[in-house]
């Protein structure tokens, strides 16, 4: 979304974005944890546990049913295939990225299926239900949430099926957001974006121009406008504030 000529009306949607800067603060703080772990400086399994675990699913659906509201807004009127084309081209590459560098770090929980594989994937398969009745998506939703359980078998436990989420092993993994249940996530922010484009409320949500914000505001929804740059930089960053204080401590 962009801004083309300065009398023209704001485009960026202000509760979109700080939305986003939400769920990457919330992804932040979690992978702070998680690395205070890794250091040996909390007990293992702390990230996994209790708050900690309950902050890591709200953060990845949070992402992940964004993903789905945004893919409603950003092709209103038929599918804009080159800007789609980028922005999925982008992920993919940046998913790689992630899977090889923790495959570097940490090989026997490297990310194969994390977020932004999800979203990647959940972007290409929610096309599908752009223009499907609402009633469909919820039907839909409601399967593959209930449908791993159901579906389960030993016959998904090939390496090559488990984004699907209904193997009976998997390797462990830091970051794993299967179809199912996930893409059901996903498929309520395609609902709710339909909604909200259906009752008007989409059209009559508060935009701003991102050069007019000043402050605190502008740093965050910068950093709403820009999630996946600061996703794929700020766990180097977070390693390397740690071992430094670790350094002088």
């Amino acid at each position: 979304m962009r801004q083309d000529h300065a009398t023209t009306r704001p485009t960026r949607i202000l509760w979109l974005d700080a939305a986003r800067a939400v769920a990457l603060a919330g992804m932040v703080v979690f992978h702070f944890v998680f690395d205070l772990q890794f250091f040996g400086v909390l007990p293992m399994g702390t990230a996994s546990s209790g708050g900690w675990s309950v902050l890591a699913h709200v953060v990845a659906g949070s992402f992940i049913s964004i993903a789905g509201f945004s893919l409603v807004i950003a092709h209103p009127h038929g599918v804009r295939w080159p800007a789609f084309g980028r922005r999925l081209l982008t992920i993919g590459v940046a998913a790689l990225l992630v899977s090889a560098a923790t495959y570097a770090m940490m090989p026997g929980f490297f990310v194969y299926f994390g977020i932004l594989h999800a979203i990647a994937t959940f972007s290409v398969l929610g096309l599908a239900f752009l223009r499907a009745p609402v009633w469909l998506l919820v039907v839909t939703a409601m399967a593959v949430f209930f449908g791993a359980d159901l579906l389960r078998s030993e016959s998904f436990n090939a390496p090559a099926l488990w984004w699907l989420g209904l193997s009976t092993e998997i390797a462990p993994s830091v970051d794993y957001e299967p179809l199912f249940p996930w893409f059901a996530v996903f498929l309520s922010g395609i609902v709710l974006g339909r909604l909200a484009t259906a009752s008007g409320w989409l059209h009559r949500a508060a935009r701003y121009a991102p050069p007019q914000m000043r402050g605190p505001s502008a740093w965050a929804l910068w950093a709403g406008r820009h999630t996946l740059l600061l996703y794929l930089v700020h766990q180097p960053v977070l390693f390397a504030l740690i071992w430094v204080g670790l350094g002088v401590l």
